[in-house]
């Protein structure tokens, strides 16, 4: 079993998410949304897919987030490959929601304020380009929104280092093997788990309470 570390320091606990074992999770075979609905797809990255995942997951609106891997040049990587950092990937995730509930707008506003743009490939303990932080746009509109967005963050001063935050546009998208698929709600209590996203979880439902799903 690989050595999990962990840091604790003013209730933030760093794990690193390569470092932790592999936990099976329900099978999810299809990605299929109800397609009487109309919908967008947004895809970013922000450290560790499984984080992004339970965030977006929880607002309303988001009909399904799906994390995997995009960006690079390796057709259907596996979790091994991305991670030995040789594929060019990012660890991503896809989210599919209904913009008539939640705009991009809005989910540009939770992807800036549930990670550290300023770190570059790096996300807490987690550390490599696979974790760098990435917008893919997949039209015009969201790439107008996405650097008009970083460019107001960096005048406004809200962070003591410059956004290195890229914006891109979308080149390709696999997903991750089943497992980590809604990782967080199936696996509660394991150490990532627990340590680092529950925490962060906490503080995301409290900025954006009026956001999330209803019960």
């Amino acid at each position: 079993m690989r050595r999990i570390l962990l840091i604790v320091s003013l209730g933030i606990t760093l794990v690193s998410c390569a470092q932790t074992p592999q936990v099976k999770t329900k099978q999810m075979d299809s990605f299929k949304t109800n397609t009487n609905q109309p919908t967008d797809t947004a895809t970013f990255g922000e450290g560790c897919f499984w984080c992004t995942e339970a965030f977006f997951q929880r607002l309303n609106g988001v009909l399904e987030v799906v994390s995997g891997y995009g960006g690079g040049f390796v057709e259907n990587p596996t979790y091994e490959q991305v991670c030995d950092k040789n594929t060019g990937h990012v660890e991503l995730a896809r989210i599919v929601y209904d913009p008539s509930k939640i705009s991009y707008d809005e989910l540009l506003e939770v992807f800036w304020k549930t990670h550290d743009p300023t770190t570059l490939n790096r996300q807490g303990n987690d550390v490599g380009p696979q974790y760098r932080s990435v917008v893919y746009y997949h039209n015009e509109a969201q790439k107008e929104k996405a650097e008009k967005y970083k460019a107001l963050l960096d005048k406004s001063g809200a962070w003591d280092a410059p956004i290195v935050t890229t914006i891109e546009p979308f080149k390709n998208f696999y997903p991750a093997e089943n497992y980590h698929q809604n990782y967080y709600n199936d696996n509660p209590n394991q150490g990532y788990c627990r340590f680092v996203i529950r925490p962060k979880l906490e503080k995301f439902e409290k900025v954006f309470k009026d956001k999330l799903k209803k019960q």
